[in-house]
């Protein structure tokens, strides 16, 4: 990532921690006004909706693909999936695109309830349109949680570690807290108890076994990994070496490089919790509130000092997704797996490059 997009990033989730940040002090009572950036007869300025989309931007996505498109139209955001960025063998369904632009839509949300804005949300608005998977229009907020504000600073700093994890702590309440904010958001959440993490990884090298001798998919995945210079794809520094993804036995098999330093080796072998985020039906509209759900999931623990890893490689083919939904107890269609744990910081940059906010985002010029 060059200096000038790292720089082009910060600028604009900046904006949106300073509006988050004065949010905070006008709660508790000191002098500050967020909505007199622009704010004109209840039309919120250009700019802001920029600067929140550009946050929502740091939303996950499959190999950080990032398939999403933007459009601001007077007072509405209109949110598209980006079909020329489907990974055709890897997402040939959609299924994953749809969960990352679903992300990318709460984490919109979460970045304007931070700057004490209300979102109104249409899912699938036009039946003739499959491509427009929401609107979202803004208001102010009467009022703004402190849940709210601390998971929108989460988003600057969450990141996907696909290194071993320590036991997450206080993991009773936390878990309550999740599986709280899946139900809210229409999904639910399993966790995989210790006593079948085994099965669980014989599930994930069966996925690799089955892609072993696939060169379609092998060359899409070294085509979207280890990249060092372009604005999306998977970094070097965010690939595990053999030795760290061999002590991950859940993890998915990328291309490495032999010559990887070790991180954490005071851990040993993975001890993280293991959730399995499922959707009632197996709908786009349920892919799309799956990814909200997976987005306030990680921006929750990213709030709490916890590492999570969202994994979608078991549930990718028939064959392991079935495995998985036998191993959970309710009726739910298994979408991602997420690890969560306790994880020391390392050295590597935690902020995975984005493409730059022009080539995702399309302002319509208002009339007069």
């Amino acid at each position: 990532m060059t200096f000038s997009s790292r720089a082009h990033v910060r600028s604009g989730v900046r904006f949106v921690e300073s509006r988050i940040q004065r949010g905070a002090a006008r709660s508790a009572g000191r002098d500050a006004t967020i909505q007199e950036q622009k704010m004109t007869n209840g039309v919120i300025d250009v700019a802001t909706i920029e600067a929140l989309i550009e946050t929502a931007c740091r939303a996950p996505s499959l190999h950080n693909s990032q398939p999403w498109k933007w459009v601001i139209d007077g007072r509405t955001v209109h949110l598209y999936a980006d079909n020329e960025r489907l990974l055709p063998i890897t997402d040939n369904s959609g299924r994953q695109l749809s969960i990352s632009c679903g992300a990318a839509l709460d984490h919109l949300r979460v970045a304007a309830a931070g700057a004490d804005l209300d979102s109104h949300i249409t899912r699938f608005p036009d039946p003739a349109a499959p491509d427009l998977l929401a609107t979202v229009e803004f208001q102010r907020a009467a009022k703004t949680s402190e849940e709210d504000r601390t998971r929108a600073k989460a988003i600057l700093h969450r990141r996907t570690d696909r290194l071993v994890f320590l036991p997450p702590g206080d993991w009773h309440e936390v878990s309550a807290v999740l599986h709280d904010i899946a139900i809210g958001l229409g999904a639910r959440v399993e966790e995989i108890p210790p006593r079948r993490r085994a099965e669980l990884a014989h599930v994930s090298h069966r996925a690799a076994a089955l892609h072993r001798y696939d060169s379609t998919y092998k060359a899409e995945l070294q085509w979207w990994t280890g990249r060092s210079t372009l604005p999306d794809g998977i970094p070097v520094t965010a690939v595990p070496s053999r030795a760290e993804a061999s002590r991950v036995p859940f993890g998915r098999t990328f291309p490495v490089a032999e010559k990887q330093p070790m991180h954490r080796v005071e851990v040993g072998v993975d001890r993280s919790q293991i959730l399995v985020l499922t959707t009632p039906g197996d709908s786009r509209e349920d892919w799309l509130r799956c990814g909200e759900a997976l987005s306030t999931i990680l921006l929750e623990c990213t709030a709490r000092g916890l590492a999570t890893c969202p994994l979608t490689h078991m549930t990718e083919l028939p064959d392991s997704r079935s495995l998985i939904r036998e191993m959970l107890t309710g009726s739910g269609v298994p979408q991602v797996i997420v690890r969560v744990g306790s994880a020391s910081a390392w050295t590597a940059d935690p902020l995975t490059p984005r493409r730059p906010l022009a080539d995702v985002l399309t302002v319509r010029p208002t009339a007069g």
